[in-house]
């Protein structure tokens, strides 16, 4: 039947590339001449359906909002807020419902992220085709096409669905944005070889979301939707690979490790004070006192703010952050994942080397160089006039990039194309041909005409019968053939584009002796031009920073293996010119366990599609490596949405992997990326500095109110200075500590392991030694103000909590320096923090309506100089602690040098 659905087993998915055009034409029920009837292609599209790509999933407001209530630490504190307001704090409910409302406002601004990939997949393929139906050649959206369809193809076409070529005349298609490949591909319609061809190896299909850059062609569309290649990049990005980044998973940890705890301790405390004759009702006011203490309310907001400004910060280094937690994981990353073309190089092909002797230096003249030879103006003179390039309004050239390449490099020499093409007008042509891999020009000579050919070295050289010589007077020198391929050979293997160039003179050439088989023969060779894709001037500093950050970069890419290698080695990725590459066709044949082996030591990965992208970077995940992937085209945003943090280009890359990526850099330069990572580790740093001063206030206020009972004292904090303290002295200077700048040598460290705590490098026993020591000091001023007959002993025991921890804000800047080695005025908005929350304790002292409020009496001066004096000791004792680290660390360097060798 005409109609019905082409089936799977005549002809297997896939692998149209290997099935004879007229036999597919025949299993899709069509005459390639004709197209299909109209009948077909509505039956067809009600069993295919339309040729789009499924819009993403779009949330609305409240699913994101109720999104930042999910959080454990949210959760208890809205718990702690309805105990509150059970007992009647209304106060400390008020506050706690605020500090809940600003971390979800903040959150809900931060989460409009990429589920928009798929709609950017879909405005890629919006597109009009020219179909042959019933004979007619017709303009319809690209979005009916069924399978079956006669497309037809012109320069300037986006390609509308996945198509098996039937008729190519001179068609070359810019494949980059799929393949990762910078070079156009020309493509035939002679049946391939091979089923594990990649993608830009299928030279005889079109590949919907391509374009056609240059000549005509004929296809049978094949596959729809996302059936095409491009949907498959579709439905791998509609995968949910969003994962909780290392700080999400540790402060969710960190939240349920503290509410065990709370509950355990104020259990201990109401029981121990109800045995002791207490009150239930003043015991429990205890325990909530407790709970709200152990429980640093201000912590997800003042991280999620932290976040926030550092995301900021990172705009002014070119690094837009589209996913809020990704700011952090930056300072994670151990890996980099980076696409080649238009990532590590500039995305445009260049002239490296002009040859005129094989026996010479690739090197040995390119324009700037010197004065040019006779024979590489020949050259060069060859390169222009046997090129399709066309000048542009804007002074620039239109074409395929190689062409462009060619124009270039002999405008630096000072041959303008648009004045050879005077001078030499073309008089006819012999168009590049996928079969012959060259092309040939005829020019007007003196007394004659000039032909010149340009192709691949195995197409061109083997025509060659002479060298060609710049002397007129010269005997032609006959030709090696062997030598000269051998010399291309040898330009390939360094991932140089080589093409051979040749010039024929004939006295008469009648347009019926104008054929390939007679004109291109007997050639004078000229020479040889390599080309290439170069790298970014700042890619080779910036892969050498990286591996001073003990961050790997591997590249992974759509193109040839020697092309990779040769960027590779060139920037400094990999040292050995035999470095491994690992195609796709190999990767294909491995296992994932297989795979998990070699990701240990390859660095360069070629020919891989986007589902091999996304294996290589779950291989990697899968040692433990946190992976950062860099690319700009669409065959990359699977892998971007994948990777722990992915990056994509801002300028040059596609809207599709800019919104599937967690990081855009604004200026497309791989270096911004480590700028980032600095900037992200400088976060981390201050995100840890903040904790640890948080928790170490915590822990003080519980030493204070868990030791108070025990030791026979009043309860010495009330609720409401527990949530004052929290928020007000926690919240302003954590905010602060987001403008402190990076540690010394913060990128000559290795990345911290995405399994490290972050209370790692002695935080907890500083959260615990610190704090007690402050626990301490409040119970001394108490224990002596109650002794002496001080009615102000509990504002006294408030004052020192707070002044106590603006110290410890003050000493714990750096995890090494001191503070005098720092400089107060190296952070002012820290400095302005701490005068304003020591103003702000001090109006709670001092201001009388706010004294009911806070259950505060004013102090007299000699009270407000012994708690200054109590809170400075807690300074005193951090400043005192970093140098015993410092001196072990030192000694501990000592030993380690004075080890004796060990023998062999």
């Amino acid at each position: 039947m005409a109609n019905e659905r082409p089936s799977a087993n005549a002809v297997a998915r896939d692998e149209w590339h290997l099935q004879d055009g007229a036999a597919l034409a025949a299993h899709h029920a069509v005459d390639p001449e004709q197209g299909l009837l109209a009948d077909q292609v509505s039956q067809r599209a009600l069993t295919y359906g339309p040729n789009r790509l499924p819009s993403a999933d779009q949330r609305n407001v409240w699913s994101l909002l109720l999104a930042q209530f999910s959080d454990f630490m949210i959760l208890i504190l809205i718990a702690a807020a309805v105990i509150s307001g059970v007992v009647g704090e209304w106060i400390d409910t008020l506050v706690i419902v605020v500090i809940v409302l600003l971390n979800a406002a903040i959150g809900l601004v931060q989460s409009w992220r990429a589920d928009q990939a798929l709609a950017a997949l879909q405005s890629l393929s919006e597109a009009q085709a020219t179909v042959l139906r019933s004979g007619q050649v017709q303009q319809v959206s690209a979005q009916v096409l069924v399978p079956g369809d006669i497309v037809l193809l012109e320069a300037g076409n986006q390609v509308p669905a996945d198509l098996r070529l039937l008729k190519s005349a001179q068609l070359k298609v810019d494949e980059s944005a799929l393949t990762g490949e910078s070079v156009t591909v020309d493509k035939h319609t002679r049946v391939l070889e091979g089923s594990s061809l990649a993608l830009g190896d299928r030279l005889n299909m079109a590949f919907k979301g391509t374009t056609a850059t240059h000549g005509r062609g004929r296809g049978l569309v094949v596959a729809t939707g996302l059936d095409t290649e491009l949907g498959k990049v579709a439905g791998l990005l509609k995968q949910d690979n969003q994962r909780s980044t290392p700080l999400q998973l540790r402060l969710a940890a960190f939240g349920k490790r503290v509410s065990l705890a709370v509950l355990g301790i104020c259990v201990v405390i109401f029981a121990v004070g109800v045995l002791r004759g207490e009150t239930p009702l003043l015991m429990a006011l205890t325990a909530i006192s407790l709970a709200v203490a152990a429980i640093p309310e201000a912590l997800p907001a003042v991280v999620t703010i932290l976040l926030a400004l550092g995301a900021r910060k990172m705009v002014a280094v070119n690094a837009l952050i589209r996913r809020l937690p990704s700011v952090e994981t930056l300072g994670s990353v151990t890996t980099i994942c980076s696409d080649k073309t238009g990532t590590l190089t500039q995305n445009r092909m260049q002239a490296q080397c002009l040859v005129v002797d094989a026996a010479e230096a690739c090197a040995s003249w390119m324009p700037g160089n010197s004065a040019a030879s006779a024979a590489h103006v020949e050259l060069l003179r060859a390169a222009t006039l046997c090129n399709d390039a066309s000048p542009a309004p804007d002074g620039s050239w239109l074409g395929d990039p190689t062409e462009i390449a060619l124009t270039e490099v002999a405008a630096q020499a000072g041959l303008n194309k648009t004045d050879l093409d005077k001078g030499w007008p073309r008089l006819s042509e012999l168009p590049f041909d996928a079969e012959r891999k060259r092309m040939s020009t005829f020019h007007p000579d003196t007394g004659g005409v000039l032909v010149y050919t340009k192709g691949a070295p195995e197409s061109v050289i083997p025509r060659c019968s002479t060298q060609w010589s710049a002397s007129p007077g010269d005997q032609a020198a006959a030709l090696n053939p062997s030598v000269w391929l051998a010399r291309a050979d040898a330009l390939a293997a360094r991932g140089l584009r080589v093409l051979a160039l040749a010039r024929r003179n004939f006295e008469l050439l009648t347009p019926d002796a104008a054929t390939p088989d007679a004109v291109e023969r007997d050639l004078s060779l000229i020479g040889l031009i390599g080309l290439m894709d170069p790298p970014r001037a700042e890619a080779a500093q910036a892969v050498r920073e990286c591996m001073a950050a003990g961050i790997t970069p591997v590249m992974i890419t759509g193109d040839h293996p020697a092309t990779a290698r040769a960027i590779a080695l060139r920037i400094g990725m990999v040292t050995q010119a035999d470095a491994p590459v690992l195609t796709g066709v190999v990767l294909r044949t491995l296992d994932d366990a297989a795979l998990q082996i070699q990701v240990r030591q390859v660095r360069i990965y070629a020919r891989v599609d986007p589902a091999q992208k996304i294996r290589i970077v779950q291989a990697l995940q899968a040692q433990g490596e946190f992976v950062a992937m860099t690319g700009d085209g669409v065959n990359d945003a699977p892998a971007l949405k994948q990777a722990d943090i992915g990056i994509a280009m801002g300028l040059g890359g596609t809207d599709v992997a800019r919104k599937a990526a967690s990081l855009v850099l604004l200026d497309d330069n791989f270096a911004t990326i480590v700028r980032a990572v600095r900037e992200g580790r400088r976060i981390y740093d201050n995100i840890r500095k903040f904790v640890r001063y948080a928790m170490t206030g915590n822990s003080g206020e519980i030493w204070t109110i868990f030791l108070a009972p025990l030791l026979l004292l009043p309860i010495p904090l009330l609720p409401i200075h527990i949530l004052w303290v929290n928020l007000v002295t926690d919240g302003l200077p954590g905010l602060a500590l987001a403008a402190e700048p990076a540690e010394r040598g913060i990128m000559q460290r290795p990345p911290r392991a995405p399994s490290e705590s972050l209370f790692a490098h002695g935080m907890w026993q500083h959260i615990l030694g610190i704090g007690l020591l402050l626990g301490s000091l409040c119970l001394g001023v108490q224990a002596w103000a109650i002794g002496t007959g001080h009615a102000h002993w509990q504002t006294m025991v408030f004052t020192v909590l707070t002044l106590g921890q603006m110290a410890h804000l003050l000493a714990i800047r750096s995890e090494s320096e001191h503070l005098w080695q720092l400089g107060l005025g190296s952070n002012r908005p820290l400095l302005g923090a701490v005068l304003l929350t020591f103003t702000l304790q001090m109006a709670t002292i001092y201001v009388p309506w706010l004294n009911p409020i806070f259950k505060t009496q004013p102090l007299s001066l000699a009270e407000l100089g012994l708690c200054l004096a109590a809170s400075s000791v807690v300074w005193l004792a951090v400043e005192i602690e970093k140098a015993w680290r410092r001196a072990r660390l030192v000694t501990q360097e000592s030993a380690t040098l004075d080890e004796p060798p060990a023998s062999s």
